[in-house]
C-alpha cells in the first residue's frame, strides 16, 4: 500500500500539473463502480465537469483535491491505486477505472489493479478524513506520541500503523523508524520511556522525509504521476530484508508476527 512519502509524492507531482486545470469529462469505466463510494458513480460523473482544482492537499495515505464549488475530490489508493498524468493521446493504461479529462487536453486517470481504492465527492472532507491521527510528518513530538500510547496495551508497532492514531505511516515505514529508534516492534507502547519517545520521534520523520527525497518505495505496484517507480526500496534497513545481515551491528535481520502482520527487526539493536 502507498504509504505517506508515496502519497506526497504523488502530490507535489500534481500541484503544477492539474491546479487551476478543470474537468472537462469523467468515466468511470464498467466495473469500477464499486470505487465511487460517494455519490452515485452516474451523480459522480456528471457533477464533476466544469468544476476547476483549486488544490491538492494530503492527510496521512488520503489526497484531498479542492474544487471551485467548495467540495473536496478524496481518493484513497489503498494496495494497488495509482493516479496517472497523461496527455490525452498517451496509449492506454493496465488497468484504468476512472478517467478524468481536463481542460487543457491532458487526463487523470485512476488505475488500480485489484480495484480496492476508494474516491469520494463530498462537501466536508472530515467527513472522510476526520477520523485520522495526527499527520506522521507533522509535529510527533513526545508528548503527542505519549498521549497517543497512553494506556494502550498495543504493541509499538500496530499504534504506529492505526491510521487513527497515527495518520500515514504502514508496514514499511513503521518498521524502519522502529529500527532507526532502536525499540523493538513487539514493545508494548505504554512501556516506552519519554527519552524512547523523543527517539521514535525524531525517527518517524527522518525515516519519512528520507523516502520522500527517494521518491518513495517501488516493492510492488507503487508508481508516481508519470508511472515512474521510486528509489527508496535500494535503502531500506530491515523491511524485507530477512536473513541479511545488519547494517549496523551485521547479525541477521529476523521477520516475526506482529498483530498478523509480517515485521523485520535486527535482534541486537532492538532488544
Amino acid at each position: 500500500m502507498p504509504e505517506l512519502p508515496e502519497v506526497e509524492t504523488i502530490r507535489r507531482d500534481l500541484l503544477s500539473r492539474v491546479v487551476g486545470r478543470a474537468f472537462s469529462r469523467v468515466r468511470v469505466l464498467p466495473g469500477a463502480e464499486r470505487i465511487v463510494r460517494w455519490p452515485s458513480p452516474a451523480e459522480f460523473a456528471r457533477t464533476l465537469p466544469g468544476r476547476r482544482i483549486e488544490d491538492v492537499s494530503r492527510r496521512g495515505k488520503y489526497l484531498l483535491f479542492r474544487l471551485s464549488d467548495g467540495r473536496y475530490l478524496i481518493v484513497h489508493l489503498r494496495m494497488t491505486g495509482a493516479i496517472l498524468h497523461r496527455p490525452k493521446d498517451a496509449p492506454d493504461d493496465p488497468y484504468l477505472r476512472i478517467c478524468f479529462s481536463l481542460d487543457d487536453s491532458s487526463e487523470l486517470r485512476y488505475t488500480d489493479v485489484r480495484k480496492l481504492g476508494s474516491v469520494w465527492l463530498v462537501e466536508e472532507p472530515e467527513a472522510i478524513v476526520g477520523k485520522l491521527g495526527p499527520d506522521a510528518l507533522e509535529g510527533v513530538t513526545p508528548q503527542t506520541l505519549r498521549s497517543l500510547i497512553e494506556g494502550r496495551s498495543a504493541s509499538i508497532k500496530a499504534v504506529l500503523m492505526d491510521q487513527r492514531a497515527l495518520a500515514g505511516l504502514g508496514n514499511i515505514y513503521s518498521e524502519e523508524a522502529l529500527f532507526l529508534a532502536g525499540i523493538h516492534p513487539r514493545r508494548l507502547a505504554k512501556s516506552l520511556a519519554v527519552g524512547e519517545l523523543r527517539r521514535l520521534g525524531e525517527a518517524i520523520r527522518e525515516v519519512l522525509l528520507e523516502a520522500m527525497g527517494h521518491r518513495g518505495s517501488s516493492f510492488r505496484d507503487y508508481v508516481d504521476a508519470e508511472g515512474r517507480e521510486g528509489q527508496h526500496q535500494r535503502h531500506v534497513k530491515v523491511y524485507r530484508r530477512t536473513g541479511e545481515p545488519c547494517y549496523g551491528c551485521g547479525t541477521p535481520i529476523e521477520r516475526i508476527k506482529v498483530s498478523g502482520r509480517s515485521t523485520h527487526f535486527c535482534p541486537r539493536c532492538q532488544r
